[in-house]
């Protein structure tokens, strides 16, 4: 068995010096397969950026998907639109077993462009989700109306049982992105169907029997299509509810339809493990206050240290595989901090919190699997990866009053290291390594993240 023993020096330059402890990471003790990062521009969002000036969507595109300079990005998702001015199928059948008119317009409310833009700077992983089923499949007969879907156990309609129309219609969706050249690898039906705003929604019940009624019907659907999309759900609001549906969803079976369990973050954030053996998403995440350029001042929810801690609790505590933002760009949206990238005069503005994700996402790439490490002091937040060229990542998130130094053995033909620091006054620099025989040497400052390579 390979084992990594590191030995964490806590040198008190801001605080009294802490006794050394001693992580190891076991190469061998593979944990969760990490699919990715990212960020949707949905509800228009992907229009307005495809008619921004090129110098814009350049910068902007750089900042949210380049591997060398910006974020790394890695997944996208896309919404399915279900109100009559966005969808693929605007008129209402007669009936449920009426023969649907799709229309497709190869825009998307530019989700077409942004998604090609994406792919050219490496993306693979396309999450379309629908927020709601069109208004006339549903018990409420409008889309930003909370409703059921019609033929869901109690939930019966005039014009008949929706399921299989719904599913085609899904599916329909996924083939013209199919048209356009371009795979959609998740599909998800719901979105925060435990939540009741006055837009696109659909319900379900706490013990999810319509989901449980309509995946198989989704599965067969997508099967027969001959797609390898896989199906997700919930995309609850919060973690905990996210929890009780995936308790019943795995007791009634569904993990043999779906793909990934996805949940939001917003009542709840994803500290510990769901109860399946599906992949798990934090599929979207934001908050309500100004978007912010500010690292760490007070540990409020707009900073960047704060998204920093939230995104290793959850890769660490709650085993999550990928990790969304709610949007990427926006234009002149700063009393909002609900996207990564703003604007300044002409330029683009990152936030302090696509930083946080920058140390992340950039280096971890898709398919990497973390290893498992022993328990990290309480102020400090250590996780370690394999990417699938063989190097290892170790991401060091120092919460304490103090700064932390940490020593990492180099075993077998490891021997070329990198480190990047984010703190108060570095956003993804470059800083120091140093090698001492067999051992590398990193300074995490207190509220700062070191992200080091070693290949």
């Amino acid at each position: 068995m390979k084992t990594l023993l590191l030995p964490v020096l806590f040198v008190g330059g801001l605080g009294a010096v802490a006794s050394a402890t001693t992580i190891s990471v076991d190469t061998n003790k593979r944990l969760q397969l990490i699919e990715g990062f990212g960020f949707s521009q949905a509800f228009t969002r992907a229009g307005q950026f495809q008619n921004a000036s090129s110098n814009l969507q350049k910068q902007a595109l750089d900042f949210l998907f380049s591997t060398e300079t910006g974020a790394g990005f890695s997944i996208i998702r896309n919404w399915i639109p279900s109100a009559s001015a966005y969808t693929i199928e605007p008129n209402a059948p007669i009936s449920s077993t009426s023969p649907p008119e799709y229309v497709w317009d190869n825009d998307d409310d530019g989700q077409v462009w942004f998604t090609k833009e994406a792919i050219s700077y490496g993306v693979r992983t396309i999450y379309a989700d629908a927020w709601s089923a069109p208004g006339f499949m549903k018990t409420s007969g409008n889309e930003s109306t909370p409703g059921y879907l019609c033929g869901t156990p109690g939930h019966d309609c005039s014009t008949g049982d929706w399921r299989q129309a719904y599913a085609d219609y899904l599916v329909q969706y996924v083939k013209f992105y199919e048209q356009e050249g371009m795979e959609i690898t998740h599909l998800g039906f719901l979105n925060e169907p435990n939540f009741l705003p006055d837009y696109s929604q659909m319900q379900i019940s706490p013990n999810a029997t319509e989901a449980i009624s309509f995946i198989p019907m989704l599965y067969k659907a997508v099967k027969d299509a001959q797609l390898k999309t896989r199906i997700t759900c919930c995309d609850a609001v919060g973690w905990d509810v996210q929890s009780n549906y995936t308790d019943v969803l795995m007791a009634a079976g569904m993990d043999r339809y779906l793909g990934v369990i996805t949940s939001h973050m917003y009542s709840s954030d994803p500290t510990y493990p769901l109860a399946t053996r599906l992949p798990t998403w934090l599929s979207e995440a934001g908050f309500s206050g100004r978007f912010t350029t500010v690292w760490y001042e007070n540990g409020s929810v707009a900073e960047g240290f704060t998204w920093a801690n939230k995104i290793a609790t959850g890769i660490v505590h709650a085993n999550l595989s990928a990790y969304l933002y709610w949007e990427g760009f926006e234009i002149n949206q700063t009393q909002s901090g609900s996207h990564l990238v703003d604007v300044s005069g002409n330029e683009a503005l990152p936030s302090s919190i696509l930083n946080a994700f920058t140390m992340w996402a950039r280096f971890i790439r898709p398919g990497a699997l973390r290893l498992a490490t022993s328990e990290s002091p309480s102020e400090v937040i250590t996780a370690a990866f394999e990417n699938l060229d063989h190097s290892i990542v170790v991401v060091v998130t120092n919460g304490g009053s103090s700064a932390q130094t940490i020593k990492i053995p180099l075993s077998g033909n490891r021997k070329s290291t990198s480190a990047w620091l984010t703190d108060n006054t570095n956003q993804v620099a470059s800083t120091l390594a140093k090698v001492h025989g067999n051992m590398v040497e990193i300074t995490v400052p207190s509220h700062g993240v070191v992200t080091l390579q070693i290949r």
